[in-house]
């Protein structure tokens, strides 16, 4: 007989990505925020927008799900600094777990519903439930229902407190008993543990046997109710009910009936959902993996591992999986990740851009401007490596802007009482040039392994190019500025460069300094830099961006952040200068006595990305 094979034990790991987008038709013109609530635990807060019917947020948060839920909630509330709580609640968004799959990853409007102590339920209560005989005070044996109410799980916490305890109601027509557990202090999980006896007096057939369809028991329903015990509130304060009628149990005399029951909102409560307080714009990315023992996996990984040697790449396992899939973002990361851990995420980034550059077509603007996966796993890889360059580069520039505040709105239509543009449009060069210099400056900075890969894109783009002398520019700073540096000024704690979100102002400041470093990064032929502009308000600061200067800037950095010193002997690149002119050389000589003097030599230097030299004159021949 075979032996029965184990049945391995399987991680559920689930992942929500949520973009809060904006709400409209509030009731009032206040300060209004927005909160993400996993059950009663808040997870995320939004900024306060200020003084609107209609905030608009646009903001993003993506988070693993530490543990079981039942209902994700959005709950919008008014800031009111008059108040000791500050805030009140306009409305909520609740879905249950269960609806997200059908919500997966689109833009959805939903309205709010108004919020009462009597609609805020969740949790469960297990009961268990059996008939039982038992001998009346005459001494003759009479039939009773037993109801244990066991205990309570994850009820809902008000202000700060829990005291819970359970009313426990057996009614029908003609009769309505209720009896209480006690009190339990401090605690969301109470343990009831309490038994409670209804006498029925009808039912009972000459053997003694019950079932459902006897006529009391067909009438009877059993209602349990949680209330949290509160006297300083003006009463009790209602936590959630359960309706279980009787006669839809099955309850044989030796055979009790135990379950868990989710609380529900009182009946009177449903129907007060229908005013219209106003909606919220939200999309939802509900993620639910089971995952295996890491040994089932094995053959797998080698599969995906050893793709990077398959001849063709549109044969190798990691292009057929980026055909396969529509959304490539989440195999994106996974296979960075995998490849990184073994070492081997370079040369796995090389296999898929040459095979993207291949196929590009004859314009080399067009590089990589699709969502490919081998451009998702670029994107990846620069977030995993080089978070720590991006931080150390864009911190100064970041904290000036949050802190200081600087108007910078430089479109007429939005200029604000009292502000003037010119002040507006010379603050906004300034961030700009402070955001130009920061990236030039910082690429000696970049981590070796972006150097690498932007190393081997360019090499890519000048084999499928070769008479397109600015495509090697264009495909590094397609990702470099693009992707890496104008995103990460854009939404600074999406890239975790911040923990607070930008107010009204700050936000269109980073959106404006984002624009112009993208702008940037698309033109780096100094011969062509008459940019297409949709908003003509931007004239003025581009007419001082783009000349030959910055463009000569942003390509020095573009070679030097595509450099490698692991290039092969037969594409070994010409020496880069990074900088020259002259200084003044210090030395130690000696006079006829004999004594020491120090000399002061003027020298030109000049520094590659290969090695540092001096000579008396320009172009005289270096030492």
């Amino acid at each position: 007989m075979a032996e029965d094979t184990e049945i391995p034990d399987v991680r559920v790991l689930e992942s929500l990505g949520i973009v809060i987008g904006e709400a409209k038709n509030l009731s009032s013109a206040k300060d209004i925020y927005c909160t993400i609530k996993l059950d009663q635990e808040e997870v995320y807060k939004t900024e306060v927008k200020e003084k609107t019917q209609s905030p608009f947020w646009s903001e993003e948060y993506t988070f693993d799900v530490p543990r079981e839920f039942r209902t994700l909630s959005f709950y919008v509330y008014e800031k009111d600094w008059l108040k000791r709580s500050n805030s009140s609640i306009v409305g909520k968004v609740a879905l249950r777990r269960d609806e997200l799959h059908r919500l997966q990853n689109k833009d959805q409007w939903f309205p709010l519903r108004p919020v009462d102590s009597d609609s805020e339920v969740q949790g469960q209560v297990q009961v268990e439930i059996k008939l039982v005989e038992v001998v009346s005070e005459s001494g003759q044996p009479t039939i009773s229902l037993l109801v244990q109410c066991l205990e309570g799980n994850g009820l809902t916490i008000v202000q700060g407190r829990c005291d819970p305890y359970a009313n426990v109601t057996l009614c029908s027509i003609t009769r309505n008993d209720t009896k209480r557990t006690k009190v339990r202090k401090k605690t969301v999980n109470p343990q009831f543990d309490e038994c409670f006896t209804f006498e029925l007096s009808k039912g009972v057939n000459e053997r003694h046997q019950f079932s459902p369809v006897d006529e009391e028991l067909c009438n009877l329903e059993l209602r349990i109710s949680l209330w949290n015990s509160w006297s300083s509130l003006g009463g009790d304060v209602f936590i959630g009910e359960v309706r279980i009628p009787i006669g839809a149990i099955d309850l044989a005399a030796d055979r009790p009936h135990k379950a868990w029951y989710f609380l529900q909102p009182r009946e009177s409560s449903k129907s007060n959902n229908k005013s219209d307080i106003g909606s919220l714009r939200v999309r939802i990315n509900y993620t639910e993996d089971h995952v295996f023992p890491s040994q089932y996996y094995e053959q797998l990984r080698d599969i995906m591992l050893e793709s990077v040697k398959v001849e063709p790449t549109s044969a190798s396992a990691i292009h057929i999986l980026g055909e396969l899939v529509k959304d490539k973002i989440r195999p994106a990361r996974a296979l960075v990740r995998l490849f990184h851990y073994h070492n081997r995420v370079v040369p796995m980034l090389k296999a898929l851009t040459d095979y993207e550059v291949s196929r590009t077509s004859s314009d080399p603007n067009t590089i990589f401007r699709g969502n490919s996966l081998a451009s998702k796993c670029v994107d990846e890889y620069m977030k995993l490596d080089g978070l720590y360059y991006l931080y150390d580069t864009l911190q100064m520039l970041l904290d000036d802007i949050f802190e200081n505040k600087k108007p910078c709105e430089v479109d007429p239509t939005k200029l604000k009482d009292g502000e003037n543009l010119e002040t507006n449009m010379a603050n906004l060069e300034g961030y700009v040039e402070q955001a130009y210099q920061a990236i030039v400056d910082s690429a000696m900075a970049c981590p070796t392994g972006m150097c690498e890969m932007f190393y081997y894109l360019k090499e890519a783009a000048l084999k499928h190019f070769p008479d397109e002398p600015y495509a090697r520019y264009s495909a590094v700073s397609g990702f470099v500025f693009l992707r890496f540096f104008a995103p990460a000024i854009l939404s600074p704690k999406l890239f975790n460069l911040r923990n607070d979100n930008p107010d009204e102002n700050v936000a269109r400041t980073l959106k404006m300094v984002s624009k112009a470093v993208q702008t940037l990064g698309n033109h780096v032929n100094p011969d062509k830099l008459n940019a297409n502009m949709k908003e003509e308000y931007m004239a003025p600061l581009y007419s001082t961006l783009l000349n030959r200067e910055h463009v000569e800037g942003i390509r020095r950095f573009l070679d030097v952040v595509s450099s490698s010193s692991l290039a092969r002997a037969k594409t070994i690149e010409a020496p880069i200068v990074l900088k020259e002119g002259f200084m003044t050389k210090r030395a130690q000589g000696r006079n006829k006595m004999g004594v020491g003097v120090k000399n002061f030599k003027k020298r030109w230097f000049k520094l590659t990305n290969h090695e540092l030299s001096y000579a008396k004159f320009k172009d005289s021949r270096m030492p």
